[in-house]
């Protein structure tokens, strides 16, 4: 009988040594004379156990990690092919506290699929969504979208349904669908594990999304770093398209829908949607002033809707399984799920998805374990680089976008990086400013200019000179960075520096600041 073993191609697995380990596997089969099938598939998220290999036997799939290639010959001594017990065994992935705690929806099928498997992907109920999408039409599925209350995960938090209805609405002969999938935040990393671990789940919700505003063509626009997730996303789009599910008659409807895949050079700012299509269109990637809208006015001048991974892959659960199962989810106007990621000092580092209203506390404390270095934890940025420090007397701040707003914090991809006591948060500030003043398109002065002074302005307060008065000139320069930037990126580069000043003055040479929130 052939076995089949499961062995991580995501890339974080790869790092750790995951086709090392498949390699491995496969010679020590094949000198057992044991028939096996290796699968690599992508990863389930806990990415301290990577690389994570599961066995699929008679008590359904077992789990067995961190795993070294050193660690095969002694797995199948143990008799892991059968479930056996081993040092590293985990059991069922899926009774894991890490995952037994999670809503899956998004990443439902990620690290149990083959991501490569058109076959696997509809047997795993893809293309539900797409198949009552075609039932519903363009004006049932903006509808269905709408009851969802899906806001756009990239950050902004904009309503979706309202985004589609305006491309919907507007004249043009051509419209398109663009994914940002440029993943540049720090600390995040669910669009590429997506990518990578579900690919046809991209496909489909952007082919519905297509169909509800009348596009017939789509870019995935994602980063050279990603090279694993480019392959996948590839891949997929052929395979998808030999099975009838893009170009012309989607599943034998009266709809067309195509794509392709576009890399970037890495840009940071190319994350900005009007930058994002500069970039696509071939030209150095620069924000556009708004209006006109993308949608009205995007990709070459024609209406376009430009939504990130984590909202495209939303959609075919919410046509599935109907808009206010998935609104059903969530707290105030934040509804649904949400994939976030935790990095940094983390004891527990993965992807964990869960509805919104889980506070920051239990996310790093009771899910993350704390810091890997045993240290108390100090602060979090949440949001990526442009992300605020948030505080530990703020960690009962729920995962809301209106709740984070009101701390001047941001919610953005959802990564959260974990900082322990030991962290000098005036050199994370510098840092902020510095990004800002590297990855600046160059085309507003607030941005270019403000985060160069910025850099100065904190070199000169670490060195402790006329720390005061510069440190009332660097508030006075945020606030202009804040409300004069073109885009996001000077306009929020200001958040880190100034949660950064407010909560932690003393590391900017100041007096410390007396807690008085907690009490509030």
């Amino acid at each position: 009988m052939t076995i089949r073993i499961y062995v991580p191609k995501d890339a974080c697995a790869i790092a750790c040594g995951a086709d090392e380990v498949a390699e491995a596997i496969a010679a020590a089969a094949l000198a057992s004379g044991q028939p096996i099938e290796i699968v690599r598939n992508g990863s389930r998220g806990m990415l301290w156990l990577e690389p994570m290999i599961e066995v699929v036997t008679d008590q359904g799939r077992i789990a067995y990690g961190p795993v070294d290639a050193g660690d095969v010959e002694g797995l199948f001594a143990a008799g892991f092919l059968t479930g056996g017990d081993h040092a590293l065994r985990i059991g069922k992935p899926e009774e894991h506290p890490f995952l037994a705690k999670q809503t899956r929806l998004t990443f439902a099928r990620c690290g149990i699929i083959d991501p490569a498997s058109f076959e696997d992907y509809r047997a795993h109920g893809g293309y539900r969504g797409l198949e009552r999408a075609l039932t519903l039409g363009p004006a049932g599925i903006i509808e269905e979208v709408k009851t969802s209350g899906l806001r756009g995960r990239g950050g902004a938090g904009f309503p979706t349904a309202i985004k589609w209805k305006t491309v919907a609405d507007a004249k043009g002969d051509q419209k398109y669908i663009v994914c940002n999938a440029d993943e540049g935040d720090s600390g995040t990393f669910a669009d590429r594990m997506i990518m990578e671990g579900d690919p046809f789940e991209l496909i489909e919700g952007m082919t519905i999304a297509g169909i509800a505003v009348g596009a017939t063509k789509g870019y995935v626009y994602t980063r050279s770093e990603y090279p694993h997730a480019i392959w996948a996303m590839e891949k997929a789009v052929e395979v998808a398209r030999a099975n009838g599910m893009l170009g012309a008659n989607i599943a034998g409807s009266p709809y067309s829908f195509d794509m392709e895949v576009r890399m970037g050079a890495g840009a940071y700012v190319c994350g900005e949607e009007t930058a994002l299509l500069d970039s696509l269109e071939g030209k150095r990637g620069t924000v556009r002033a708004k209006p006109p809208l993308p949608a009205h006015k995007g990709l070459f001048q024609k209406p376009t809707v430009i939504n990130n991974v984590l909202s495209l892959t939303a959609v075919p659960h919410i046509l599935a399984d109907g808009g206010q199962f998935y609104a059903d989810f969530g707290m105030g106007r934040s509804r649904g799920t949400m994939p976030i990621q935790i990095a940094g000092n983390v004891k527990f580092g993965g992807l964990f998805e869960t509805a919104f209203g889980i506070t920051l506390g239990e996310l790093i404390n009771d899910i993350g374990g704390g810091t890997a270095t045993g240290k108390p934890v100090k602060a979090a940025q949440v949001g990526g680089p442009l992300g605020a420090y948030v505080p530990t007397w703020q960690f009962d701040l729920p995962f809301d976008y209106e709740a984070f707003a009101a701390k001047d914090a941001l919610i953005g991809h959802g990564g959260i990086v974990v900082f322990d006591e030991s962290s000098d948060l005036a050199k994370m500030a510098r840092f902020a400013m510095e990004f800002c003043s590297v990855e600046s398109c160059g085309k507003c002065t607030p941005c270019r200019i403000g985060s160069t002074r910025g850099v100065e302005l904190m070199d000169r307060i670490i060195a402790g000179e006329r720390v005061e008065a510069n440190l009332v000139t660097l508030t006075d320069l945020c606030q202009t960075m804040k409300l004069g930037s073109l885009c996001a990126l000077g306009g929020f580069t200001p958040y880190p520096v100034l949660s950064a000043l407010n909560h932690f003055p003393e590391d900017f040479g100041a007096p410390p600041r007396v807690v008085l929130e907690a009490a509030e």
